[in-house]
């Protein structure tokens, strides 16, 4: 097991590798020393002589997951990421962003840090309280499904979450479950124990991240 207090994971696909690129070049250059991160990226073949369902390429700083590559598949992929994680690091702490965010304020991560390092908090982001609802996310990804039953919860965003170790560990548990789910920042929410969410760090991730734009 490799110490590492925080990881952060980003959402990535071959198909937009040039935004992780973008990343790279840009905020993640600035990032704090006592974080390390890597882009997520779901590809079958690669991971198919490893026993296990991922592959940590750690010279490029990108994770291969035993997952399709596709937007569907995300609950998938984050689960499997976390596995990875989990069995790989001693840490306390994983954030979780995605390749069209870029980071608006240099500090956030030493502001989360010292946060995290003052107070026990399993669960942070911008919380969300939902009751059952039909999503209309399908406006934005055509690939999602017209008629999908989103069920009550509160979660955080997908532009930023963190997890605690704990978090983690109960959400592992229930990984067959998620990996069928089809909104990944809602499926972390809604299987999440609701003890764990009790002590919640609310902010708006919106204020430190945006999303990108991109000219490709």
């Amino acid at each position: 097991m490799i110490d590492q207090k925080y990881i952060l994971l980003i959402l990535n696909c071959y198909k937009y590798k040039y935004k992780a690129d973008r990343q790279i070049e840009t905020w993640l250059k600035k990032l704090d020393n006592n974080i390390i991160y890597f882009h997520v990226i779901g590809d079958v073949d690669k991971c198919k002589d490893n026993d296990a369902n991922y592959f940590f390429d750690f010279h490029n700083k990108i994770l291969y997951t035993k997952t399709k590559d596709d937007y569907l598949s995300l609950p998938h992929k984050v689960i499997t990421a976390l596995e990875a994680v989990n069995h790989t690091y001693n840490y306390d702490y994983v954030f979780k962003t995605d390749d069209d965010q870029e980071l608006v304020d240099d500090e956030f991560f030493n502001k989360m840090m010292t946060t995290l390092s003052t107070k026990n908090y399993n669960y942070g982001g911008r919380l969300l309280n939902v009751n059952d609802h039909y999503s209309t996310y399908y406006t934005v990804h055509s690939e999602l499904p017209k008629k999908l039953l989103l069920k009550r919860t509160s979660y955080c965003s997908g532009r930023f979450y963190f997890l605690s170790k704990a978090s983690v560990i109960d959400l592992l548990d229930k990984k067959e479950r998620i990996k069928e789910h089809v909104i990944e920042d809602h499926a972390i929410g809604y299987y999440m124990d609701d003890h764990l969410k009790k002590n919640a760090l609310h902010f708006l991730s919106d204020r430190f991240f945006r999303d990108a734009h991109f000219f490709n």
